[in-house]
C-alpha cells in the first residue's frame, strides 16, 4: 500500500528545484540549457551519501553509489553502463542495501519501467531518508508511449500519481492522431526540445514518499514486445563523440571521486534474500552468514540479485 498522502504536503519539501545558475539561464531565456543542468543539480550537503538506482549510462555526478540491474540493455538506448564509482548489480524492488544507510536516492527515468511500483517506492524509502524521482509525464507517455514503459506517472500536491499501462500502447487512437498531426511538426518539436519541463515529472520527497495508484488491480507485467527497436523519433538520439566526451568530463570534474574511491561498499550491503545486514565480503564473493547465500563479485562489482532470481535480458 502507498503511504497516505496529506493535503498539506508540498511536492518539493525543502529542496531547491533549481540552482542559481539554472534560474539565471531561465531568466535569460535559455530554458533548454537550464534543463540540461538539472543533472548536475543535487540539493544535498557535501557529506550526504547519495545512491542512484537504475543509473545506466549517464549517472548524476553527485551520486556516490550506483545500482543497476543490467550490464547491457536495449532500454538504455545508445549509452553503455557507466562504472566509475562503487556499483552493485541488483533489483530496485529488492535492494541489497541496509535500511536507512543513504541520505538521498536518485531514481531518474527508471520508475516507469517497474512492474511493481509499490515495492519499488517502498524500497526507496527503506534505504534513504529523501530523494528525487524523474520520469516522462503521463500525458507525454500516453501520446508518445515507450515500448518498455509499464507506468504512466504524474504528480500533484499530494504526491505521485501512477497508472498501470495495460499494454505498451494503451490508447492507439490518440497515438495515431499524435503521430499523424503533431509528432513531426517543427513547432511541436521546438516546444519539446526547448521547453521540456512540462513533459516530465520532477518530484522530490523527504521522509515519507506519498503516491496513489489510479487503477489498482490492473496488471502491468505483460510481456515486452518481441521487437524493441525504437522509433527514431521516440527517444534520445545517439550521443556525438563531442557530447559524450563533455558528459564524461563533467562527471569527472563534478563527482566526489576521491571520496567515492574510499567508500567501504561492503558496510552498506545487506542480503537481498533474508535481509541480514552483516555480510562477509571478499574479492570474489559476498556471503550472508545468516542464510549462507553467496553472491559473485564480477570484475569488482557485487552481483546481488535475490536467490532464485534469473536476471532477464535487458
Amino acid at each position: 500500500m502507498s503511504a497516505a498522502p496529506h493535503s498539506s504536503r508540498r511536492p518539493d519539501p525543502g529542496f531547491a528545484r533549481e540552482s542559481g545558475v539554472m534560474k539565471l539561464l531561465r531568466r535569460l531565456g535559455f530554458d533548454r540549457l537550464a534543463w540540461a543542468l538539472r543533472r548536475v543539480h543535487c540539493p544535498v550537503p557535501k557529506d550526504a551519501l547519495v545512491l542512484e538506482v537504475g543509473s545506466g549510462g549517464n549517472p548524476y555526478a553527485r551520486s556516490n553509489v550506483l545500482l543497476d540491474a543490467f550490464e547491457d540493455s536495449v532500454e538504455r538506448y545508445h549509452q553503455p553502463l557507466v562504472n566509475d564509482r562503487p556499483l552493485v548489480y541488483g533489483l530496485i524492488e529488492c535492494m541489497p542495501f541496509r535500511s536507512g544507510v543513504f541520505d538521498f536516492v536518485i531514481a531518474s527515468h527508471v520508475l516507469e519501467h517497474t512492474t511493481d511500483p509499490a515495492r519499488f517506492l517502498n524500497e526507496l524509502q527503506r534505504v534513504a531518508a529523501a530523494g528525487y524521482i524523474e520520469t516522462p509525464d503521463a500525458f507525454f507517455e500516453r501520446i508518445n508511449p515507450w515500448r518498455f514503459h509499464r507506468l504512466e506517472v504524474s504528480n500533484d500536491d499530494q504526491g505521485l500519481l501512477l497508472t498501470a499501462k495495460e499494454s505498451w500502447k494503451p490508447d492507439p487512437e490518440v497515438v495515431e492522431l499524435y503521430e499523424r498531426k503533431v509528432k513531426r511538426d517543427p513547432g511541436f518539436r521546438h516546444l519539446l526540445s526547448h521547453y521540456p519541463e512540462s513533459f516530465y515529472v520532477r518530484h522530490y520527497w523527504r521522509g515519507t514518499l506519498a503516491w496513489r495508484i489510479t487503477n489498482p488491480g490492473v496488471r502491468c507485467d505483460w510481456p515486452l514486445p518481441t521487437e524493441l527497436a525504437r522509433d527514431p523519433h521516440s527517444g534520445p538520439a545517439a550521443d556525438s563523440p563531442l557530447r559524450a566526451g563533455l558528459r564524461s568530463l563533467a562527471r569527472a570534474l563534478l563527482s566526489q571521486r576521491t571520496r567515492n574511491r574510499h567508500i567501504a561498499l561492503a558496510t552498506l550491503l545487506r542480503c537481498p534474500g533474508c535481509g541480514h545486514e552483516a555480510l562477509e565480503a571478499s574479492a570474489t564473493e559476498v556471503r550472508c552468514p545468516s542464510c549462507d547465500a553467496r553472491y559473485e563479485v564480477r570484475s569488482g562489482v557485487p552481483v546481488m540479485f535475490p536467490p532464485g532470481h534469473v536476471p532477464a535480458a535487458g
